[in-house]
């Protein structure tokens, strides 16, 4: 048994294909193939049911997967500890990044944390939540961007900033008048959605729960995105609530709609996340030092209206 072979069967397990599986892996899928029916061989079990379409792990294979993860982890934890020694920051790094924060929140640290860190390789994805935390246990991920707390006992999280929500109302709408809402203001029946899965809904669920209107689950309009959202509010469909940095990239006619929130405004905390196992730490701590420093100085500087955790 090897390292080797053990990385060969995670990559299949994550790709449920040989083929996609050796493309990930840099060898051919013969190779591939090779050394895990050789690791079958000498454990006298089958890991995969190749008779399935996509290939299926067997129940024996499921928990050979797990202690497997376990021992890759460990494995790359010693060179871990050699780069952490010598002060280097570099190699490959997944990270993950919910919808309702890549297009706002990347651009603002993305250039600059390469500038200061070149050696490393950031590959970035855009997940939900829940593929999210999947991928964290799975070790498919290194770390992430998420709204928090998840919750999670196995993942840790550290908060980047809290973001203020900010209503999106129409002409014409019941709100209209107002000059600062309240989320007592705000009823379920009336407010457009993000479709299910996103974490930003969820948010806005609980306000509405806690503010005592409706809550029943039978929403008209729901989408995948918030310019989609706002296009309908301006129709008259409703109104929306957008996310704070969202609001800063909206077209200046659009902006007189915009209404904040009286203090203590509603916010969610955005924060960055990884497995307790804390590999790659080094890189983790650059990358929360870069986002962090970002948004101080687009607080200091821009006047931006979300709030810091970190006091300097």
């Amino acid at each position: 048994m090897t390292i080797t072979q053990l990385k060969y069967v995670l990559a299949v397990a994550e790709q449920q294909n040989f083929t996609k599986a050796a493309e990930k892996t840099f060898v051919t899928q013969p190779t591939l193939s090779m050394q895990i029916q050789k690791l079958e061989e000498e454990l006298e079990i089958q890991i995969f049911d190749r008779t399935k379409k996509p290939i299926e792990l067997t129940n024996v294979g499921k928990k050979i997967v797990e202690q497997a993860r376990n021992i890759v982890n460990e494995s790359e934890r010693m060179q871990d500890v050699v780069d952490q020694e010598k002060g280097f920051i570099g190699g490959n790094f997944k990270l993950g990044i919910i919808p309702t924060v890549m297009p706002t929140l990347l651009p603002m640290f993305l250039k600059t944390f390469s500038n200061r860190y070149p050696k490393v390789q950031l590959k970035i994805e855009e997940l939900n939540t829940d593929e999210i935390i999947t991928k964290i246990h799975d070790g498919y991920l290194d770390a992430a961007i998420a709204a928090t707390p998840l919750g999670q006992e196995k993942i840790k999280e550290r908060p980047l900033y809290y973001e203020p929500f900010v209503g999106y109302i129409p002409e014409n709408h019941r709100l209209v008048i107002k000059e600062k809402l309240e989320t007592s203001d705000l009823d379920i029946e009336d407010i457009l959605l993000l479709e299910d899965g996103h974490c930003f809904r969820d948010g806005i669920i609980n306000l509405c729960k806690a503010s005592k209107k409706n809550t029943q689950d039978k929403f008209q309009l729901e989408s995948g995105s918030f310019e989609t959202l706002i296009k309908l509010s301006d129709e008259g469909m409703g109104m929306t609530l957008l996310p704070y940095l969202h609001t800063l990239d909206i077209l200046p006619k659009q902006s007189v709609n915009l209404k904040h929130f009286k203090d203590p405004a509603p916010a969610r905390e955005i924060s960055l996340i990884y497995s307790k196992s804390e590999l790659k730490m080094q890189i983790i701590n650059a990358l929360y030092d870069v986002i962090a420093g970002v948004i101080r100085g687009a607080i200091a500087f821009h006047d931006v209206k979300i709030i810091s955790p970190i006091k300097k």
